[in-house]
């Protein structure tokens, strides 16, 4: 069997310091390895947090200098441009080339680039079995004849929904098509268990998670809490803009608290925190809510709040049914009116809240970690 290396973004941390959904992934797919496998390797660039993930050996490189150019011509909008006009996108290509100044040095591997379509073509295929890892739609700006020049040596396309496999097939030549193959995410369902309770008529604890992007849904939260007008739930509201606690607040962070004023101390504001105390956040929750309005992938969250004993409330889009599947329930994206009657429905029937949370658990240690990794193992002794 082949030896895997992971490209993960340039300039990202492989650390449990960061809430990054890559860095996570590769973390856990390296972890429940099967036993007798060789060790993974991740491509980290130097300068990067240095509490690094155990699971897998860093082959650390030099970061390329930054785009000059970057107020005057940004980086996306060059290779747009030069795309357009059938060429290579090389600013971001440029970005990938330190990180396989080494590949000479390795032995034969299989190399899964993380959300790196133009890393592709970087990786010699002829030592080496490039593989494109997408986890999010990767190829939007991509017409099929480009796809079909970047992605030619790629031995395949995975992808962690079928949601997503569908959107990147849009934007590929039909003879690429046999190459997508979905791998669900997973979770570790020894590390998010459900904290112990106490029967003493305390609020239900409800958790957001996630970075405050608009996309993420937080406010559609805040927006069902005020239309609940219930006290015996308590929000609390998890993440920042970024991956740093300390950052200033953005202006829809503002617009946020504003926002839960009226509710008073039942919405609890807390900036990004390392992956350990999300665990035990995710933990304590009875309700874990992902009202994302934009077609995520997969939601990792989700899966992790179901790992976690909690009921999950979750939008209707992109990869999240897939991942929710029958066990927590699944509201119209954006509508604050539906998410607030299925958290109301969850407060006032004790026994459809622990039904639902069983069922979480039960779906989340259907996908854990160890089943996705067999599905890329399987996948990697298949290209020999």
């Amino acid at each position: 069997m082949r030896e895997i290396i992971h490209l993960i973004t340039p300039g990202d941390h492989f650390s449990p310091s960061t809430g990054s959904a890559i860095p996570t992934v590769v973390h856990g797919l390296s972890r429940a390895r099967a036993a007798g496998t060789p060790e993974p390797s991740v491509l980290v660039a130097r300068g990067t947090y240095p509490d690094r993930y155990p699971s897998a050996r860093a082959i650390e490189y030099e970061q390329a200098p930054a785009w000059p150019l970057e107020r005057v011509a940004p980086r996306r909008v060059v290779d747009t441009a030069l795309a357009l006009l059938g060429m290579p996108r090389p600013v971001v290509r440029r970005t990938f080339r330190p990180a396989f100044a080494g590949q000479a040095s390795w032995s034969p591997s299989v190399v899964f680039c993380h959300n790196a379509p133009q890393a592709i073509p970087l990786v010699d295929h002829r030592r080496h079995v490039p593989v494109l890892y997408a986890h999010n739609n990767l190829l939007r700006s991509y017409s099929r004849a480009e796809s079909g020049r970047v992605l030619r040596h790629a031995r395949f396309i995975v992808c962690v929904s079928r949601s997503l496999a569908d959107e990147m097939k849009e934007h590929l030549p039909s003879s690429m098509h046999a190459r997508v193959v979905v791998v669900h995410n997973g979770v570790d369902t020894g590390v998010f268990q459900r904290a112990p309770r106490r029967d003493d008529g305390r609020l239900l604890e409800v958790a957001f998670v996630g970075r405050m992007l608009r996309e993420k849904g937080a406010g559609v939260v805040i927006d069902a809490f005020r239309r609940l007008d219930r006290h015996d739930l308590r929000l609390r509201i998890v993440g920042s803009d970024g991956f740093d606690s300390s950052a200033a607040l953005t202006d829809f962070e503002r617009e946020l608290r504003r926002a839960a004023e009226p509710l008073g101390d039942r919405v609890q504001f807390t900036p990004f925190v390392p992956r350990e105390q999300v665990v035990r956040i995710l933990g304590e929750s009875d309700i874990v809510v992902v009202p994302s309005t934009w077609r995520e992938p997969f939601a990792l969250t989700a899966l992790e709040g179901m790992a976690a004993g909690a009921a999950v409330v979750a939008s209707d889009i992109g990869g999240i049914p897939e991942t929710v599947r029958g066990a927590g329930i699944l509201v119209p994206p954006g509508d604050a009116a539906a998410l607030a009657a299925a958290l109301g429905d969850l407060a006032g029937d004790p026994d459809l809240l622990r039904r639902t949370a069983e069922a979480c658990r039960a779906r989340a240690v259907e996908l854990d970690w160890s089943r996705a990794a067999g599905q890329l193992e399987q996948l990697v002794r298949s290209v020999d």
